[in-house]
């Protein structure tokens, strides 16, 4: 029978049963009951109560056993570091078994157990088992120095562990060698031939960090290093590969010695794409950031990066993106050959991906540009409408690095407007029409026809529609007025996007106040584009370099990015020294200004972003603002009515007519006036303050919080509260990427140091302008807390009324046509229960929350009141109460074009009615 059947018990009592099973005189029966605890301990029973019973099993030469309790031991032992205690004499006693399995399991159990109270006792145990005659415990040993150096490393250097591990570099085994050093050096290269495929790379690892004194010490390792490009396994391989590509930035003066290397590097490179795809697909990126600092070393291997029929998605995909990278006037005909076959295969995000890498081929290889377009035209052909859509936006960048030059094929362009449905391709037609305008003589009539839609346009062809006619209309002013005129009001009047908005006025004013000066600002030359192959930013790809053979390589991202704790371990390819002191000071600057890294991972970790954050930074202190004399600056103000013929705005700042007010007044006695409400006199609401970060998880330090938004402005109140036995210092904190752009106003201010058994109220100011990115649920937050002991994470969920614009009072008009505009299906319903609120008293309440009252009625008894919301981030929100006198559930529907918001409305209205 399996193990299996230690997880199906179900008995009642069983604490107490295996306690008497623990206590038994029969060892079979004794194993068979710790079986059942470790079962137990598996599926999250808490079995801590059994701790001393089953220490005491620790008696015993089964080493079946001895395994078992101290998986148990590992476990509970920092929950029960009094009792952890008791294990020191058979810890002492096992390090000094006969069998070497013993003594290394010991000592590997003792580096495993983090509680400092029993860790100086462990001490010589450790001492003994570092020169222990059996090279296993011996390697175990010094790992276990290692994880002892991480919780108390004065301790390890007091104990003089360092000097022991030194000496172990030079141990008969050369599996312990841990350090490395000039003087050691030699011996790990020496090493390098008799350790195993894994202790080849950590020692190749280990090299790839050591810094030559000088070129010649650099050729030296090289030369002992390249055999390792013959091994067999693709991380030695890669390892290898790391540490030459390192070594050769140091080579400046004998570029022969580099020539001869680079010769030898291509070959392994090559051999490792005929492995299993996974395999490949690491090479592959790994082989991506080699030839963006090395171009020349794969140059001539275009041929093995061509796509097999039986490649996976994945692999096709990075093959097809080194070959863009490795494309050059030698081979261009080559690689627009077979990217013209990849283009008429069946995987559509393959062939997405072969269309646009010849428009990169184009922009890269001037002299390939006429063949590139040749064939994009031969693929428009197809009339596949993927392949058509995904020609005509690589042909809009092509127009942009070559103005003036291939602007014949528009008319073919033109032929396909009505099969184009992706925003990126209507808005590159649309861009192309508008750029060469006086170039196509019904250039009105095609943007007219993209203007019929124009609410229902993706924001992108919107900006780029509105654009589009504005350069129509300064090209050909008599016979598009009322296009410009039409496009410009839907922009303005219309639409609630503010960068439309945004840009509608700026048009307007440019158009109304300076024709001329529109001209130039809006066809103005532009500078043409830059090659389109992605590369990485330098300072990073020297970093990535370093990382070759990891997952770093694999992710293209920092080790900061996604590795706990790595946020000060930065590698760089050492500078050579040909260059000035003045370079070699811009460079370190450059570095300096380039430390935080910029990579941005998921939102399902919490961990890459908040390690990428520098929270030991100096507070970003803003730009004073600076005053205009003389009067506000009006741009909004006039209008075009000398020009289109339409009724500017007034002098004094008026909104323009028909332009719905952006923001109205949020006192309530401006309010209470025009609808017909009371004064709302009711507190602004804060949610109860919640346990954010418990001490046992802050190892000591607890945090609890709520938040809160008064007068427009939002933030975290927190409670610090420090249960160590030591002071806090050093606060500070940083929030990851969220859905509303939630981040710190200003750093977080504790006055330092936090006693023990002390706590401080505090609150950390927020702004909503951060970068977004949508989480689940919409509002969850995630956050990174550090001070003097360690960084901290957690997670907490935001209440939704924080977001509550005081911009939200709606004008009743544009209420009921939004109300109608937005589909029935975008309607939701909630039941808010034990209410005992009268209309108006419900009104005041939410109205101190940014909820406003549009419009209040009563139909056959029954309280109906209107309201509308806007969140920070634009959206807006309408909803309906139904209140019936006497029942004390009150039913709340609401409408948004954004129905993800509707949970944590409901949530906020039931927070604040029961407040």
């Amino acid at each position: 029978m399996t193990d299996s059947k230690y997880f199906t018990t179900t008995k009642k009592g069983e604490i107490f049963e295996l306690k008497s099973e623990l206590n038994s005189d029969k060892k079979e029966k004794k194993k068979e009951a710790v079986k059942k605890v470790i079962a137990s301990m598996t599926v999250g029973k808490d079995v801590s109560a059994l701790f001393p019973d089953v220490v005491n099993c620790m008696q015993t030469d089964n080493l079946e056993l001895k395994k078992l309790v101290y998986l148990y031991l590992m476990n509970y032992a920092k929950s029960q570091p009094d009792m952890a205690i008791m294990a020191v004499n058979t810890f002492v006693k096992d390090c000094e078994d006969p069998n070497p399995l013993i003594r290394a399991l010991a000592v590997r159990t003792m580096g495993c157990i983090r509680v400092d109270k029993i860790t100086e006792y462990l001490c010589e145990p450790l001492r003994k088992c570092l020169k222990d005659e059996d090279p296993y415990v011996r390697k175990t040993a010094a790992i276990c120095v290692a994880k002892l150096h991480d919780i108390n490393a004065s301790m390890v250097e007091d104990q003089g562990f360092l000097d022991q591990l030194k000496e172990l570099l030079s141990d008969s085994n050369p599996m312990p060698l841990m350090e490395l050093n000039a003087a050691t050096m030699n011996k790990l290269l020496t090493a390098l031939n008799e350790c195993t495929e894994w202790g080849q790379v950590f020692i190749l690892d280990a090299l790839s960090q050591f810094s030559p004194k000088d070129e010649r010490e650099a050729q030296s390792i090289c030369e002992r290093i390249t055999p390792r490009l013959a091994h067999a396994n693709a991380a030695v391989v890669l390892s290898a590969v790391k540490c030459l590509m390192k070594f050769m930035e140091l080579m400046v003066s004998d570029s022969e010695f580099v020539k001869n290397l680079t010769k030898k590097l291509a070959p392994p490179l090559v051999t490792l794409l005929s492995s299993e795809p996974e395999v490949q697909y690491v090479a592959l990126r790994n082989i991506n950031l080699i030839v963006q600092k090395r171009p020349e070393l794969l140059k001539h291997e275009m041929k093995v990066f061509f796509v097999k029929y039986n490649d996976p998605i994945y692999v096709k995909l990075e093959k097809l993106d080194i070959m863009i990278r490795l494309a050059s006037e030698a081979n261009i005909v080559q690689v627009l050959s077979e990217l013209k076959e990849y283009a008429t295969e069946v995987d559509v995000d393959f062939v997405r991906k072969a269309v646009r890498a010849i428009g990169r081929c184009a922009i890269k290889v001037e002299t390939s540009a006429e063949r590139c377009v040749s064939t994009l035209l031969d693929l428009i052909q197809t009339k596949v409408n993927y392949v058509v859509q995904e020609a005509i936006v690589v042909i809009k960048d092509i127009f942009r690095k070559y103005p003036n030059k291939y602007e014949s094929i528009i008319s073919t362009l033109c032929e396909n407007l009505d099969t184009l449905d992706e925003p990126e391709a209507r808005a590159s037609m649309i861009w192309i029409i508008g750029e060469y305008a006086e170039r196509i003589d019904n250039a009105d009539e095609l943007l007219e026809s993209f203007l019929e839609g124009f609410h229902d346009e993706n924001t992108q062809v919107q900006l780029q529609l509105l654009t589009a006619i504005v350069k129509l209309f300064l090209k050909r002013p008599t016979d598009t007025q009322e296009l410009v005129q039409q496009v410009l009001s839907l922009a303005t009047q219309d639409s609630d996007n503010p960068d439309l908005r945004d840009r509608g006025f700026i048009y307007w004013r440019l158009l109304s106040t300076d024709p001329g000066a529109a001209k130039e600002v809006v066809l103005a030359e532009k500078p043409l584009i830059a090659e389109e192959t992605d590369l990485i930013e330098p300072t990073l790809l020297d970093e990535l370099i370093c990382h070759i053979a990891s997952l770093a390589s694999v992710y293209h991202k920092p080790p900061s990015a996604f590795v706990e704790g790595r946020t000060g371990l930065r590698r760089a390819l050492p500078k050579s020294s040909g260059g000035s002191d003045n370079e070699t000071a811009g460079e370190q600057q450059q570095q300096q200004q380039q430390q935080q890294p910029t990579v941005i991972p998921n939102q399902d970790s919490l961990i890459p972003d908040l390690l990428n954050m520098d929270i030991n930074a100096p507070p970003v202190v803003p730009a004073a603002q600076p005053a205009f004399s003389g009067g506000t600056l009006d741009l909004l103000g006039g209008g075009l009515d000398s020009l289109l013929g339409v009724g500017g705005a007034e002098v004094g700042g008026a909104p323009a007519p028909g332009i719905p007010p952006v923001a109205a007044s949020s006192t309530a006695g401006l309010l209470g006036d025009i609808f017909g409400i009371a004064s709302s006199s009711a507190p602004v609401y804060s949610p109860p303050k919640q346990v954010l970060l418990p001490a046992n998880r802050g190892k000591g330090m607890e945090i609890t919080g709520t938040f809160t938004r008064k007068a427009g402005a939002v933030s975290m109140d927190m409670t610090i509260h420090n249960k160590a036995m030591q002071p806090i210092t050093g606060f500070a904190i940083q929030l990851n990427k969220n859905s509303f752009g939630i981040t710190p106003a200003s750093p977080l201010n504790v006055p330092a140091p936090l006693a023990p058994n002390q706590s401080i109220d505090v609150s950390l100011a927020l702004t909503t302008s951060g970068p977004v990115q949508r989480m689940d649920p919409l509002t969850n937050l995630q956050v990174a807390i550090k001070n003097s002991v360690d960084v901290f994470y957690f997670a907490t969920v935001m209440p939704m009324h924080i977001f509550f614009s005081e911009d939200g009072a709606m004008d009743k008009r544009v209420f009921l046509s939004t109300w109608k505009d937005i589909p029935s299906q975008n309607e939701v319903q909630f039941n808010i229960e034990n209410v005992n609120l009268t209309a108006d008293g419900i009104s005041n309440k939410l109205q101190s929350s940014n909820i406003f009252t549009i419009a209040k009625r009563n139909v056959e008894g029954q309280d109906m009141l209107y309201q509308s919301i806007k969140l920070t981030n634009g959206i807006w929100v309408l909803t309906e109460l139904k209140v019936q006198p006497g029942n004390t559930t009150i039913v709340l529907s609401l409408k948004s074009r954004a129905t993800d918001v509707a949970q944590g409305i409901f949530e906020a209205f039931d927070g604040i009615l029961h407040s």
